[in-house]
């Protein structure tokens, strides 16, 4: 192909032209810490019974938890509750601490639609106990993402329509305007506590209508108009 080519989590392919923090993006495989916010839409706080945040909520998934399409995502053998939350995610493309609300999309090289798989039961018990979420958030295939999505293709973050389905039955949808705290907003405020760098993804929260997913699901998330996703679910084997 002539001047662009995809840019995927791998690095196998790798883009010869975009913005400039997109080329910086070639020079390894995107695809490296991943820094979640929790409650960052109202409804979905409420609906799990929790207070609407006054400062972003944060926890961490390592790379083990990314999984692609082609790949299903894999129950814990430890959890009997496993929940679907769909999310939109920044990529980023210039690393920085402490980076400032006006300057922080300049450090965006993209997006990726995201599912945050969570084992809610796990996650209940960890709350009860004021333990952190770790066990519940970031076991292996617990990031599904799609392809890359070039910034200029979502020209507005806080104005983003995301969808899922299981097993073709729709289950949330929302839009990114109902985030509590906008992209700019978490890009600053997370780089004043873990200095950011290229290739990070920030899943920037989920809408209402999270629910429990079982063994043999099927799972279709997409951005309106932009990109859309499937995802299995199946148990290990051991």
């Amino acid at each position: 192909m002539a001047d662009a080519m995809t840019y995927r989590f791998n690095g196998s392919t790798k883009p010869k032209r975009h913005l400039n923090s997109f080329m910086s993006m070639a020079l390894f495989p995107w695809g490296r810490k991943i820094i979640c916010v929790g409650r960052n839409y109202a409804d979905h706080a409420k609906e799990l019974k929790n207070a609407i945040p006054t400062e972003p909520v944060l926890f961490l998934k390592p790379p083990s938890a990314y999984v692609r399409e082609g790949s299903p995502i894999l129950v814990p053998l430890y959890s009997s509750n496993l929940h679907h939350e769909v999310e939109l995610g920044v990529v980023i493309g210039k690393g920085g601490t402490a980076i400032p609300q006006s300057t922080a999309m300049e450090h965006v090289a993209g997006y990726a639609l995201c599912l945050d798989m969570t084992a809610r039961d796990i996650q209940d018990e960890c709350k009860a106990k004021g333990l952190p979420w770790t066990l519940a958030k970031a076991f292996n295939t617990s990031c599904p993402v799609s392809d890359f999505i070039p910034k200029e293709r979502i020209p507005d973050p806080g104005n983003v329509k995301l969808w899922l389905k299981v097993n073709d039955q729709l289950r949330q949808s929302g839009c990114t305007s109902q985030m509590i705290f906008s992209v700019p907003y978490l890009i600053s405020y997370i780089s004043d506590f873990i200095s950011l760098e290229e290739g990070d993804l920030i899943l920037t929260g989920t809408p209402k209508g999270v629910s429990a997913v079982q063994e043999h699901d099927e799972l279709q998330a997409g951005i309106e108009d932009i990109v859309m996703m499937n995802f299995k679910v199946e148990r290990p084997d051991h």
